[in-house]
């Protein structure tokens, strides 16, 4: 699917790949009419997303775009409960959202079902009956999450909160629908930054939000088209050459990630490795059960921030910048960031990428070798 979806039909002597649509205007008659309401472009991307996470895709210009307006189709005042480690920048909407009273919400451990279903239970509102994506309240959920690599069961979470009368949202970059489908677990929508892993190649920002139902998918097109978050047609054609190879880049740069994990595991600068393909993370069963493989993102803690800065300044291979999910391996000291507070301190967050993984071990250990 992967490979396939999106391609324009196999007419003699037509392109085998979609062409990057530039209009922004078009002949009346037709599916769209205005550049901010469709695109072809954006409908091959949205084909290929669509159908590997088994559900209808919308196309947004970034991945906070396809969060925003996910959290915008709430009613007023909204109710969420959402990870407590989920993505800054999902944390952050919400605190600007919730200070002009359109909505409330808290932090959870997702990892820890009965927590979290409680937490949920408290906070959650009306029910089933009140109708409208949303209404009774939205549990969003990331796993694994960003940056602590924690594993959420989704298909529990998911029973837990729709007896609630609560909708389930799950951030699904740091996965992809290559190893997991919420959908299949229960989720009513999933969200992407396609930034990352999808386009593979640090050169796009988009975003991405996926749901099988209907009239989530009409609000979703309708909070683009009047909040103008739209991806540009060039964009959406450099996302879709990335899905094309999504399978060959993520395999590759997950069976570096899991060998790195187990080395860096054994080093004695290391105090602790957080991979969920680790037999020893807490989330590894379940993982296993969840997930078809443990993906490419490893968190891993030194003594301090000074210690993590001095390591991630002695590397040369591994390329010291923020984002995740591109060809090339990406590092940082994650609670270098605003909002970052209750990440550990000497927390160093890897978004390993395809290169030969003993020369990253090597810059790896390179970099350890500064500490004493």
């Amino acid at each position: 699917m992967a490979v396939h979806l999106g391609r324009p039909p196999g007419v003699p002597g037509a392109g085998v790949n979609p062409g990057v649509e530039l209009s922004s205007t078009f002949h009346q008659g037709g599916p769209v009419a205005y550049g901010r309401d469709g695109n072809p472009t954006w409908a091959a991307l949205e084909a290929a997303v669509g159908g590997l996470e088994g559900g209808t895709a919308v196309a947004f210009s970034s991945g906070l775009a396809a969060i925003a307006a996910v959290l915008e189709t709430l009613p007023v005042p909204g109710r969420v409960v959402v990870a407590g480690d989920a993505y800054a920048g999902t944390r952050r909407f919400l605190a600007d959202v919730a200070q002009r009273g359109r909505l409330a919400w808290r932090g959870a451990d997702v990892a820890d079902t009965s927590a979290t279903l409680e937490l949920a239970e408290s906070f959650a509102g009306g029910g089933p009956e009140w109708g409208g994506f949303g209404a009774g309240g939205l549990l969003w959920l990331e796993s694994p999450t960003n940056p602590l690599l924690a594993v959420a069961d989704i298909a529990a979470l998911a029973e837990g909160a729709h007896r609630l009368g609560m909708d389930v949202v799950v951030d699904n970059t740091f996965a992809t629908p290559l190893l997991q489908t919420p959908l299949d677990l229960g989720a009513d929508v999933v969200v992407h930054s396609a930034t990352k892993f999808l386009s593979g190649h640090s050169d796009v920002l988009m975003g991405i939000a996926v749901s099988r139902r209907p009239e989530v998918v009409d609000a979703l097109v309708d909070r683009r088209s009047l909040h103008g978050a739209v991806p540009g047609p060039l964009e959406a054609w450099l996302a879709v050459r990335g899905v094309r190879t999504l399978a060959v880049r993520l395999n590759q740069a997950q069976a570096n990630a899991g060998e790195l994990a187990r080395r860096l595991a054994g080093h004695r600068r290391v105090a602790k490795v957080r991979y969920p393909g680790l037999p020893d993370h807490p989330g590894h069963h379940l993982a296993r059960r969840q997930m078809r493989g443990f993906g490419a993102m490893v968190a891993f803690e030194v003594d301090g921030p000074e210690a993590a800065d001095a390591v991630i300044g002695r590397l040369e291979l591994a390329t010291a910048a923020t984002s995740l999910g591109g060809v090339e391996t990406l590092i940082e000291r994650r609670a270098r960031w605003p909002h970052e507070e209750a990440t550990p301190p000497g927390l160093v967050r890897m978004s390993v990428g395809i290169e030969d993984v003993d020369d990253l071990w090597a810059d790896l250990e390179a970099g350890l070798g500064i500490l004493q």
